[in-house]
């Protein structure tokens, strides 16, 4: 695992995947299946694992919370830098925090939350977090205004920002004030669109952000880092090309579930038996697993 601090440039040299987290049918967190996961996507090309809402860490026992990260550490290459992330209860937050501390991530992601939580209370949670971690933190925009562009401004003057991860859906993403009033208090180059490919080419081209996550490189590694290749090189039109290519399973994971279609989607890929998914969400139908399997092999017959 890269232990080396954040730099923008990790933002730009590969597509930040976004992997489920295969368990047993216990419930216990996988070694062996993970690695097939993370080796994989390196074989594919990637060098930036975040592990957040696709690995269902909403939901993880503070009591596997160190075994997880050591693994992590563990499995990931040495060029490989690995986000895990924390939260999103304060108090869950600060007891990883403790266990962050003991290891060599260069970042961690707070995951957000929109109950019983204000503008002010997580600009505070989010200093007294990164101050207890001991470094800056990933900072996960998912929710439309969640927090004031001046709080993010504030955040960023403390030093106590890693890099955003902005992820508000739009039915138009070309078409996003708080996108734009974000970008006009925090450095592009550190923020990284954070819906997968979808919007990617928008967000890079038109508003200039570094990078973009992805899950659904978790099944085709290589599609994704040439589709953020031909982004940076201006070429729009392959980009479009690769990003209608991944169109079969977004679709798919926008009309079920996100996460508990790309959790099958990389079983159903023969990539690594992700085992049952951690409540509280429960398992696609098998109804719903044949559109998966079905979409998987429109994209494999048109590779």
């Amino acid at each position: 695992m890269k232990t080396a601090p954040f730099s923008a440039t990790q933002l730009r040299e590969s597509v930040i995947a976004v992997p489920p987290l295969a368990r047993n049918a216990s419930l216990a967190i996988c070694e062996q299946q993970n690695r097939k996961i993370i080796r994989f996507l390196e074989a594919g090309g990637i060098r930036s694992l975040l592990y957040g809402g696709n690995a269902v860490l909403y939901h993880a026992r503070l009591s596997e919370y160190a075994s997880l990260l050591q693994m992590l550490g563990d499995i990931a290459a040495h060029e490989t830098v690995v986000v895990p992330s924390l939260g999103p209860a304060f108090g869950l937050a600060m007891d990883q925090a403790e266990i962050l501390r003991e290891h060599d991530f260069p970042t961690a992601m707070l995951l957000p939350s929109r109950d019983a939580v204000d503008q002010i209370g997580i600009a505070t949670g989010v200093r007294k977090l990164a101050e207890a971690v001991g470094k800056p933190l990933v900072l996960y925009l998912k929710f439309d205004r969640w927090l004031k562009p001046e709080l993010i401004k504030s955040l960023e003057e403390d030093g106590v920002i890693s890099w955003l991860k902005y992820a508000v859906v739009r039915d138009d993403p070309a078409q996003d004030d708080y996108l734009k009033e974000v970008l006009d208090v925090f450095p592009a180059e550190r923020i990284v669109s954070g819906i997968g490919e979808q919007p990617a080419i928008i967000h890079l081209r038109d508003f200039g952000v570094g990078g973009f996550t992805s899950g659904c490189v978790c099944v085709a590694p290589v599609k994704s880092m040439q589709m953020m290749h031909a982004i940076h090189a201006g070429d729009y039109e392959t980009a479009e090309k690769i990003r209608e290519w991944f169109c079969p399973l977004e679709d798919l994971r926008n009309e079920i579930n996100p996460i508990k279609v790309l959790h099958r989607a990389v079983e159903l890929a023969a990539i690594a038996n992700t085992g049952p998914i951690q409540p509280m969400l429960s398992d696609v139908t098998s109804e719903k697993a044949a559109k998966i399997r079905e979409a998987l092999h429109q994209m494999q017959s048109s590779a």
